[in-house]
């Protein structure tokens, strides 16, 4: 009986070894894992992904930062601008998919992202119906855009003399976000229809969308989950000069798709960026616990190569690395010459951080970065940011408003932090997911802990019986014939 106790553990740790190398070479229950993932993280009507996707769980905040002019005078004398750091203005943003239809097959999904803004007060610096910012008078400077030569010119001159408007305004930091009736614009809409009498940097974004998606839904691979293929009825956009840079390319930044790999290159589409936008992995993080991987904006997204010669405007009129010229593609700026960096010009030329003092660039307050889970693909904490900087030269006729430029100036205005953070509830729901699915995967590790362990009792059992019979009496030594 003993002797077939024995064997059998012997047997039976051998099995078991055998068995969960097996099992972790065929990548059995990982596959499986990734097979139940890929399939409930599609845009299916009813599914977790598509509420999720249609209205996000968590909250998302969009905090305001506008850089104070404290030298307007000396600045018309030719000094270097002094700017200081006001914010920030925070307000909630309320987002959700509306208009949504199904293809016929199942594999794609339209629909409208609708965005509005509530202001917080209590994560506010001040009240932004009251508080005050001095900064560029940008619809003048735009003004003086349009009209560079010719009789526009003068007209434009005219009115700018006439109306007294002067190179920097103070305003209220909502009527600089959300607009306010301007002089020369408004004398402006009658000749050109196009150009509204009100300005704001987000004029008229408060309670609409920015044009109609389509997306993948991932059912036919889950590579494709939420990437978008048409934008206001286009494949690709119509304002670069090199059919790469038209390109629309992954998601709009609130989704990835699952089973996400650090050697992946991930893309997004932010609308307000003009472009597409390529993030890269890092880091490894932990949010609430959760495993993370944490993609950033490289360098060389926004830097002076001939990858990004197709995003200057005109062709050949390259700024630098570290800045954007969404002019082209700005209407609800009145074709404002915008141009867009990250904050304080972090990863932008050194030339454009001197140029103006008060810039600071640091890493970990003006990075653009996104934590994702790599299993679910699960945002778990994100922030873009991004700033508004005018395009400022020295224009003739306009000397009482450039002469202080000996070319031009990009002259930030404010900076956007875009937040968010996974809160505990929707943490543990994720968390108890991760927990299952690392269950069932580790399955061979426990198999082959079975084996160790009864491989273990096996040893014990062959030296405790080479003990017995080492130990025997000494009539049970002795030989059965004796002579």
């Amino acid at each position: 009986m003993g002797r077939c106790c024995f064997y059998a553990v012997g047997t039976l740790s051998l099995l078991l070894l055998v068995t969960s190398v097996t099992l972790l070479v065929a990548r059995v229950f990982q596959k499986a894992v990734d097979q139940a993932i890929e399939k409930n993280i599609v845009l299916r009507n009813g599914s977790e992904a598509f509420d999720s996707w249609k209205q996000p769980p968590v909250p998302v905040y969009i905090q305001f930062y506008f850089f104070n002019v404290t030298n307007p005078e000396e600045i018309l004398r030719g000094e270097i601008p002094r700017l200081e750091e006001v914010g920030p203005y925070t307000y909630r943003e309320i987002r959700n998919k509306a208009d949504i239809q199904f293809g016929e097959n199942g594999t794609t999904i339209s629909a409208v992202s609708n965005k509005a803004y509530v202001f917080v007060q209590n994560l506010s610096v001040g009240d932004a119906k009251s508080d005050l910012i001095r900064t560029l008078n940008i619809p003048a400077v735009t003004a003086m855009e349009w009209a560079q030569e010719g009789i526009i010119q003068r007209i434009i001159h005219a009115l700018i003399k006439a109306y007294q408007q002067t190179f920097f305004v103070t305003h209220t930091v909502h009527d600089l976000l959300w607009g306010y009736k301007d002089e020369l614009m408004s004398l402006i809409h009658p000749f050109k229809p196009e150009v509204p009498p009100y300005f704001g940097l987000y004029y008229g974004k408060n309670g609409t969308n920015d044009g109609d998606y389509v997306f993948l839904t991932g059912e036919d691979n889950y590579l494709n989950f939420s990437k978008i293929v048409e934008w206001n009825g286009k494949t690709s956009l119509g304002w670069w000069t090199t059919d790469k840079c038209n390109m629309i390319n992954g998601t709009d930044g609130d989704t990835f798709h699952p089973l996400i790999t650090k050697d992946e290159i991930l893309y997004v589409f932010p609308s307000d960026f003009c472009r597409s936008v390529h993030i890269t992995f890092s880091d490894y993080k932990s949010v609430q616990g959760l495993p993370a991987f944490r993609f950033t904006v490289p360098y060389e997204a926004l830097a002076n190569t001939s990858d990004n010669a197709g995003f200057c405007i005109p062709a050949g009129n390259c700024l630098g690395s570290g800045v954007l010229n969404v002019s082209i593609c700005k209407n609800e700026n009145a074709g404002a010459p915008i141009i867009l960096s990250f904050p304080h010009f972090y990863q932008a030329d050194q030339s454009f951080v001197s140029a103006i003092d008060g810039m600071h660039p640091n890493k970990d307050h003006h990075e653009t970065f996104v934590d994702i889970n790599p299993l679910t693909g699960f945002i778990l904490r994100a922030a873009k940011r991004f700033q508004i900087n005018v395009y400022v030269k020295k224009i003739d006729g306009f000397s009482v408003h450039t002469n202080a430029l000996d070319k031009y100036l990009f002259f930030p205005v404010n900076f956007v932090t875009q937040s968010v953070v996974i809160d505990k509830e929707n943490a543990g729901r994720l968390k108890s997911v991760i927990n299952t699915t690392s269950i069932v995967s580790n399955i061979p590790y426990i198999v082959m802990a079975l084996g160790v362990f009864f491989g273990l009792i096996f040893t014990w059992l062959a030296c405790r019986g080479q003990g017995f019979m080492d130990e025997g009496t000494a009539d049970e030594r002795a030989p059965l014939i004796r002579t």
